[in-house]
C-alpha cells in the first residue's frame, strides 16, 4: 500500500501541512490553479524554501492581498465549496475537513452546527488551507494515512474569543482519539486546521508501523524555536508486503421500520461523505410482521461519533449495535497506464506479494465514457483487454 506519514514532532498547521506537500512533489502551479477552482479573491500564494535547525524544506504563507471582515458559517463555506468547479472527491474531503472543525466548534460552544459561527477558520487563508489539503491529497493517490503522535504545545493563543490555553478547546475537541504529545514547545502547535486534516485523512494512528520509505519532506513552520525545529516531517512510502493485511474497524447496525424508504439514499449519501467505508441495507421482517431494514455501516473506528450522529438525527432508529472487527484488506497499489483513452490510473491488488486483480479506476472510466459519447462498458472492457494482454 502506498502510504503517507505524518510526524508531528512539532505539531501541525494547514500552511505546514502545504509546505510538506509541495515538498513531497506536488507542483506548485498545479495547486494553485485548483484552489483558483474557488473563486476566491483576494489572496496569493508565497512558496519557498526556508531553513529551521539547517533542516532545508519548504515553507508556505497565504497572504491576503484584501482585508475581510468575512465570519462564515458552515453552509457559507459549503457553498464556496459545492459552487467551484472541483473535482467531486476534493469537494467531499474538503467538506469532510470542515465538518470535523464545525462538529468540534458546536461541542465547545454548546450549539447546533448549522449556528456555528467561523471566525479564523472561516478567513480566506484557512479556506485556502483546508481545499488545499484535499487538492493535495487526491493528487498524491495514496491508500491510507499513518500519523504519529502529534505535539499539541503549551502556554496560550490569542483568537477571537480571547485568551485560550494550548491546545485550542476545538483542537481539543478534533484531536480526541488521536494519540498526543504536550509541552514539547512553549506556543500553539497543532491548529484545528491542522488538528482536522489529520482527523479526517488518518487511517493508522499506531506508532512504528514498518514502512518503506520512498522520499522526505519538510513543511517549514512560521516561528522558529532554539530547541525544537518548527517543521512538519512527512514520509512518502509503501507498507511492506504482509505487513499491513488489516486494522480494526467498526460495524454499526440498527433495525428501522418506521422510516420513509426515500430518506435512505440521503442518509447513505451522507453517511459515505463522513468517511464511512461501507453502507447497505438488508430488508427483515420485524415484530407483529411489519417488513424493516437494517441499516449497516462499516467505518474507522476515529468516525464512529460522527456517523452515529448522522444515524440518530437523519432516521428514525432509536438504537445502534456497534460490533468492533477486524478487516483484512489486500495490499494494493495504484499507477498510471496508456490506453488509447490516454492515460488512466489502475488499482493493482496483491495477497501475500501476488498480484490478484488489476482494474481501471471507474470514475476515469466514466469520465471518458461522457467525454466521448460512448458507453462506460466499452471503455471498461477495453481497458481491461489491455491489462489481460499487457
Amino acid at each position: 500500500m502506498k502510504i503517507i506519514s505524518y510526524d508531528c514532532f512539532s505539531g501541525i498547521s494547514g500552511d505546514m501541512n502545504l509546505g510538506a506537500m509541495i515538498d513531497l512533489g506536488i507542483d506548485k502551479s498545479y495547486l494553485i490553479n485548483e484552489l483558483h477552482k474557488l473563486n476566491l479573491k483576494g489572496w496569493e500564494l508565497i512558496v519557498q524554501k526556508d531553513q529551521r535547525h539547517g533542516i532545508t524544506g519548504t515553507k508556505v504563507t497565504v497572504k491576503q492581498t484584501r482585508h475581510e471582515h468575512a465570519h462564515r458559517y458552515l453552509s457559507d463555506i459549503e457553498k464556496i465549496i459545492n459552487d467551484s468547479s472541483l473535482d467531486d472527491k476534493t469537494k467531499e474531503l474538503s467538506r469532510k475537513i470542515f465538518m470535523k472543525i464545525a462538529t468540534a466548534e458546536a461541542s465547545v460552544h454548546g450549539i447546533s452546527i448549522e449556528k456555528v459561527h467561523f471566525h479564523e477558520v472561516g478567513a480566506v487563508d484557512s479556506i485556502v488551507d483546508v481545499v488545499g489539503a484535499a487538492i493535495c491529497f487526491n493528487a498524491l493517490k495514496v491508500d491510507g494515512v499513518h500519523v504519529s503522535p502529534v505535539e499539541l504545545g503549551s502556554g496560550f493563543v490569542n483568537c477571537d474569543h480571547g485568551k485560550l490555553p494550548v491546545p485550542a478547546p476545538a483542537t481539543a475537541e478534533i484531536i480526541k482519539d488521536i494519540p498526543v504529545k504536550k509541552g514539547g514547545v512553549d506556543f500553539e502547535a497543532t491548529t484545528p486546521t491542522g488538528a482536522a486534516i489529520l482527523a479526517a485523512l488518518g487511517t493508522d494512528f499506531s506508532a512504528d508501523r514498518p514502512l518503506k520509505i520512498e522520499k522526505t519532506a519538510y513543511g517549514v513552520g512560521q516561528k522558529d524555536h532554539p530547541d525544537v525545529p518548527n517543521l512538519l516531517r512527512v514520509f512518502l512510502g509503501e507498507t511492506i508486503a504482509g505487513s499491513e493485511s488489516g486494522h480494526d474497524s467498526l460495524h454499526l447496525e440498527c433495525n428501522i421500520d418506521d422510516m420513509n424508504p426515500e430518506f435512505v439514499e440521503y442518509i447513505s449519501d451522507r453517511l459515505f461523505k463522513a468517511g464511512a467505508s461501507d453502507v447497505f441495507f438488508s430488508n427483515i421482517i420485524m415484530k407483529k410482521g411489519r417488513p424493516g431494514i437494517v441499516l449497516n455501516v462499516i467505518c474507522e473506528t476515529e468516525l464512529a461519533d460522527s456517523v452515529k450522529t448522522i444515524i440518530f438525527t437523519e432516521s428514525t432508529s432509536l438504537g445502534i449495535r456497534t460490533f468492533p472487527f477486524r478487516k483484512d484488506t489486500l495490499v494494493r497499489k495504484f499507477e498510471t497506464i496508456q490506453t488509447i483513452y490516454g492515460d488512466v490510473t489502475v488499482k493493482r491488488s496483491f495477497y501475500k506479494e501476488k498480484e490478484v486483480s488489476c482494474k481501471p479506476e471507474y470514475e476515469e472510466c466514466k469520465k471518458i465514457a461522457t467525454e466521448k459519447g460512448i458507453p462506460v462498458k466499452e471503455v471498461y472492457n477495453n481497458i481491461m483487454a489491455m491489462l489481460v494482454h499487457k
